[in-house]
């Protein structure tokens, strides 16, 4: 019996040489990270191709990759510093996790030989630590089986729904000999069962008053064209689902309604006289305060198409059909016949509103949306002056708007700074409230030592404006720890190297926002508003 000859092995190389290569085969181009003891062996000889962009705090860290990924759409890479960097990073983390992003997060970890002895700075379970929020968490039982483990660590971040995942690698791996690891390549694209689309367009052929909930996976598929020629022919109204992070249709676009609140009285009330509601890349639905759900029982049919089998899996009621979004929209683009409906028409925009002492948030919303570039990039963190912002600056469509998912603070500042790195062409501006500011300012640092095109406007009410509206609603007094007097961002700001500077009157804040929209690198406005702020529900909780 012969047999073929044996395939030669391939020559060894390093733990650490193997990983620079399948990075290089993945097209990524940069490392996020904090050093720590743990991680000296992978940092030793950084190579001259690969990036290393140092923030100064893990959550930082996590939050720049994040939005770095978002704008590349390629995983973001990520080292921290053992199970505290991981400590420190987890806020954010959860985040990405949230926001669907795809990160590969590494964590240093004690040598294998001192593990069994609780040494200092080791992890114990260190692959438990993240978890739920991550996809795939891992410590190799062999050090040359770290590459492998990398590798799928960023299959698995990269499939729809894209999320963080975690290797941890002790110390003394990083020079031990392994063999190369090819990279691979997985499609990442699921079409949709026929039977079910046909469903789905039979349901929208006989409505009469369709309604299309559309959320964040269509803006992360780059299919807002697709969405908005599926609209027209449907002949729908558009809302955006409840804390969508992402904009995924054009919000001047004559069709679209709104944004929904995560309210379950006020979604019921806005899809009231919607005899079909199809829900497009979101759940169904996002809520943040009790109350009863009348559109779950009501006669209006509610369908789903997802790309997250567990959002499928979650709804209530309803048809869900899982795949990804381009397949899914071209097909009941094809699928879908012309409809005799009247195109429905959609919310009116409110006139510019006054000026006015001290500077009323919507006049900062109205000013800051005509300021802005029209190829600017939004990240944006003021969970009190969401109601204001979503009224007076409509975004573009397609990467014009990011936020997060989770509710965390923490994440729009550097995750503005990710995403200047990852589209330098575009103006990036963070839009912030002043307590959100202050859990991760760090990441001014970076931005300024690397001259990024990133405009931070911090409004600065004196307070945590979102607490002080919740505890109206909740009807609850006397809480503590709202108010925040005292802190100078522009201080902060230029302590760090960037440009500042303070508005308090209306008259000043165009100028004072043409100058800061304009510098090369980063600068700061700083606009003290109204302390006093909106209620974000209409309904008690």
């Amino acid at each position: 019996m012969s047999r073929k000859p044996a395939r030669a092995a391939s020559a060894a190389v390093t733990v650490k040489q193997a990983t620079f290569d399948l990075l290089r085969a993945f097209g990524i181009k940069k490392v996020f990270g904090n050093p720590g003891s743990t991680e000296l062996p992978f940092l030793s000889d950084w190579p001259d191709d690969i990036d290393y962009v140092l923030g100064l705090q893990e959550a930082s860290v996590v939050g720049m990759a994040d939005g770095y990924a978002q704008a590349t759409r390629n995983a973001g890479f990520v080292n921290l510093h053992s199970a505290a960097g991981v400590g420190n990073a987890l806020g954010n983390i959860y985040t990405a996790y949230r926001n669907q992003t795809p990160l590969v997060i590494t964590a240093g970890q004690q040598a294998r030989s001192i593990l069994p002895l609780q040494a200092f700075l080791s992890a114990e379970r260190a692959a438990e630590f993240p978890r739920p929020y991550v996809k795939y968490s891992i410590e190799p039982a062999r050090s040359e089986d770290v590459p492998a483990a990398i590798a799928r660590a960023y299959y698995v971040a990269m499939q729809p729904p894209c999320g963080p995942t975690f290797v941890s690698v002790p110390i003394d791996d990083w020079m031990q000999p392994t063999q190369p690891v090819a990279a691979r390549h997985i499609s990442r694209e699921l079409g949709a069962d026929p039977d079910a689309m046909a469903t789905l367009v039979e349901a929208l052929a006989a409505s009469k008053r369709p309604a299309f909930v559309v959320g964040p996976a269509v803006d992360r598929a780059q299919a807002v064209e697709s969405m908005v020629k599926l609209a027209e022919k449907a002949k729908a109204v558009v809302w955006a689902s409840p804390f969508s992070p992402r904009c995924s249709f054009p919000e001047r676009h004559p069709q679209f309604a709104g944004l929904l609140p995560a309210s379950p009285g006020q979604i019921s009330e806005a899809l009231r006289d919607n005899d079909l509601v199809v829900v497009v890349g979101a759940p169904v639905f996002t809520f943040h305060v009790e109350g009863h759900a009348a559109i779950f029982d009501g006669p209006t049919a509610i369908f789903q198409l997802t790309d997250d089998p567990e959002a499928a899996s979650i709804t209530p009621v309803g048809t869900s059909i899982v795949a990804t979004m381009k397949p899914a929209l071209s097909a009941l683009l094809s699928l879908l016949p012309e409809t005799r409906r009247e195109t429905p028409r959609g919310r009116t925009l409110p006139p510019p509103p006054a000026s006015g002492e001290p500077i009323p948030v919507e006049f900062l919303m109205h000013t800051l949306s005509a300021a802005m570039p029209g190829n600017a990039r939004l990240v944006e963190e003021v969970p009190s002056h969401r109601p204001a912002m979503q009224k007076f600056m409509p975004m573009r469509g397609q990467d014009s708007f990011f936020t997060m998912a989770s509710g965390g603070l923490g994440f729009a500042l550097p995750a503005s700074v990710g995403m200047a790195l990852g589209s330098p062409e575009a103006r990036t501006v963070c839009l912030i409230g002043d307590g959100s500011a202050m859990y991760s300012i760090q990441a001014l640092w970076t931005a300024a030592q690397r001259k990024l095109p990133l405009t931070v406007v911090v409004v600065n009410n004196a307070g945590y404006g979102a607490m002080r509206s919740f505890s109206q609603v909740m009807q609850v007094r006397n809480v503590p720890g709202l108010d925040l007097p005292g802190i100078d961002f522009v201080r902060i700001a230029q302590g760090m190297g960037c440009d500042a500077v303070r508005v308090t009157k209306s008259s000043e804040l165009a100028p004072a926002l043409k100058h800061g929209l304009s510098q090369a690198g980063v600068s700061l406005v700083e606009v003290m508003v109204d302390s006093a702020v909106p209620l974000l529900y209409t309904q008690k909780h």
